[in-house]
């Protein structure tokens, strides 16, 4: 006997499974056809209204996102939804950035060394460019599959000649200023990538040292008297402590 059907039992269309691989995707299609994002800014748009901007630090355009990226831009997206749901006027405009060795080097990869050695710099340029917008156009599609609102037609790139153009103002702003000069500064070097490094980068190797304590007696030297004065509170057996990880130098 099935006791199930002894049981009455709620009838309802609503499913019991979320089926969130088929149902996202439907839901994220139903915000882009509705204008959710705007619609959000306008009903919080207006005099009075308090401003709130995240200036999205933007992803490299050199591959799928991560988990990192996830939980960046998952982190960023809650706080921005939260400040829209208190009333700000909160716009998001994401980004990427798209100079750097991180596209380079997967251009040199999927072309060979050899090849890259043999392209002029603009074909280089170009090729980058192309990578760059190929992975745009994919993690703008994985950012909105994690149900990140913003403006994704109208992002901000480092490639565009605006944004360069932008860039160039800004520094000279800084050389106007006298904010900005030239000295020699030892820095860290890629002798592969033929490139300087960012502290961050810098891998060193892990290395045991031999180290060593080393008590040194304290004996009054010299004709200073409160010096001497000094020592002789001590107990006789007083002695300085030293460490060091090169007790080869010790005899000197």
């Amino acid at each position: 006997m099935d006791y199930k059907e002894t049981l009455n039992l709620p009838k309802s269309r609503f499913p019991m499974r979320a089926n969130l691989p088929q149902n996202e995707p439907l839901q994220v299609a139903k915000w882009e056809r509705g204008k959710t994002y705007f619609q959000i800014l306008e009903s919080n748009a207006g005099k009075g209204k308090k401003k709130y901007i995240l200036h999205d630090g933007p992803p490299y355009a050199n591959g799928n996102i991560h988990i990192g990226h996830a939980l960046n831009k998952i982190l960023k997206d809650i706080i921005v939804k939260s400040k829209s749901m208190m009333g700000f006027y909160a716009p998001y405009v994401p980004g990427w950035d798209c100079h750097g060795l991180p596209i380079e080097l997967q251009v040199e990869k999927s072309i060979g060394r050899a090849k890259k050695s043999s392209l002029s710099k603009p074909e280089v340029r170009r090729l980058c460019r192309e990578y760059a917008e190929k992975y745009i156009s994919i993690q703008r599609e994985e950012f909105k599959r994690l149900g990140v609102l913003g403006d994704w037609e109208k992002p901000y790139r480092t490639i565009d000649p605006a944004y360069e153009a932008q860039e160039i103002r800004e520094l000279g702003k800084f050389i106007s200023s006298g904010s900005l000069y030239r000295q020699k500064k030892p820095v860290y070097w890629c002798a592969s990538c033929v490139t300087a490094l960012a502290e961050a980068e810098v891998e060193y190797e892990e290395h045991t040292s031999p180290s060593i304590y080393v008590k040194f007696p304290v004996k009054a030297t010299g004709d200073r008297q409160q010096a001497t004065a000094s020592v002789s509170r001590l107990p006789p057996s007083a002695s300085f402590v030293i460490w060091t990880t090169t007790p080869w130098t010790l005899p000197a």
